[in-house]
This record gives structure tokens, sequence and C-alpha cells, in this order.
């Protein structure tokens, strides 16, 4: 594991803090795309920890105390960044599900983090997905604007083929 990441549990114990309480929903989800990561985090070519890591922290800027710009992405990579995580977590939280796209729409500037378009990456989006059944995300982004041109939901369906052809691949013994 990378010196300068926290370990897991300091992760969870953070993202608890910011979101239990006052966000229940939003806590049940945060678990729900961790476990999937955790299921998810040896598949050929992710990252393990970066993965397990953004999936546990992916939805602290909708937190009160990390909300500020109310682009939770952008308020989660912000409030991640100024506690010292790895650049890479920091961006995989900016760029959840095609946020970036969102960001752009609305402008937004995700604050020079760029979207690394890899398989960790698309496993984060793949662990959303599954966790959140009602796939808003695909049809609305963090703000609750209409992604009218589909860019987003185009992205987020090619990260998808993406994971889901290395499942196949790496069948089912690969994944417990």
């Amino acid at each position: 594991m990378p010196s300068d990441l926290p370990s897991f549990s300091a992760s969870r114990a953070l993202a608890e803090t910011l979101l239990a309480d006052h966000l229940p929903e939003r806590w049940q989800h945060t678990q729900a795309v961790a476990r999937e990561a955790v299921r998810l985090a040896d598949l050929p070519g992710v990252d393990r920890e970066p993965l397990i890591h953004a999936a546990v922290l992916v939805h602290v800027g909708h937190s009160p105390v990390a909300s500020r710009s109310g682009f939770p992405p952008l308020d989660g990579a912000r409030f991640l960044r100024v506690r010292g995580y790895p650049r890479r977590v920091v961006a995989l939280v900016a760029h959840q599900l095609a946020s970036g796209v969102e960001a752009e729409a609305v402008g937004v500037d995700l604050g020079g983090l760029e979207d690394e378009e890899s398989p960790t990456r698309d496993a984060l989006w793949w662990c959303l997905l599954v966790a959140d059944r009602a796939a808003a995300p695909l049809v609305a982004g963090p703000d609750g604007r209409t992604d009218t041109a589909g860019r987003r939901r185009d992205a987020t369906r090619a990260a998808v083929a993406r994971t889901r052809s290395r499942l196949d691949a790496a069948g089912p013994a690969a994944v417990s």
C-alpha cells in the first residue's frame, strides 16, 4: 500500500463520521459501493488500494462538513486533498460517474484533477452503479440537472462495458 494512503479502516471511519448521522441513505449507498469495490479489487488492471479507498470516500462531498461549492465530487476531492490523500484517490473521487462531463456543463473547474480513464476508474463507476439500482446519476448530475446530451450516460456505459469485459475474462473464480 502506498505510504501516503491511510488504512482502509481510517478512510471508512472518516466517511462514516461525515455521512452516517446526517446522510444515512448516502452512508448506506457508500457501504454498498465499498463492498462491490472489495469484490472487484483484484480484477486485472485494477489497482486495489486506490479503488477501495475512493469507493468508501466517494460521497464525502455530500457532507455538510465538506460541502463548499455545491458540486459534491469537487467538494469531496478538495476535502480529501486537504487531509493529505493521494492525488489519484482525490481525482477518482472528483471524476466519479463521469462527473467531469457534468462539471464542464455547469462551468465547474475540477482543479486540474484529470480523469485517468483506467480500469480502476471504470471499476469505481461500476461499483457506484451496482450500488445504485435506480441509476439516477445516469440521467442527472450531482446538482440534479438533466444530462440532455447523454454524454455522462454514454461515458458511464463505456466504463461499465469495459469492466464487464474484465469480469468475463477473469472468470467466476477471479472475483468472490
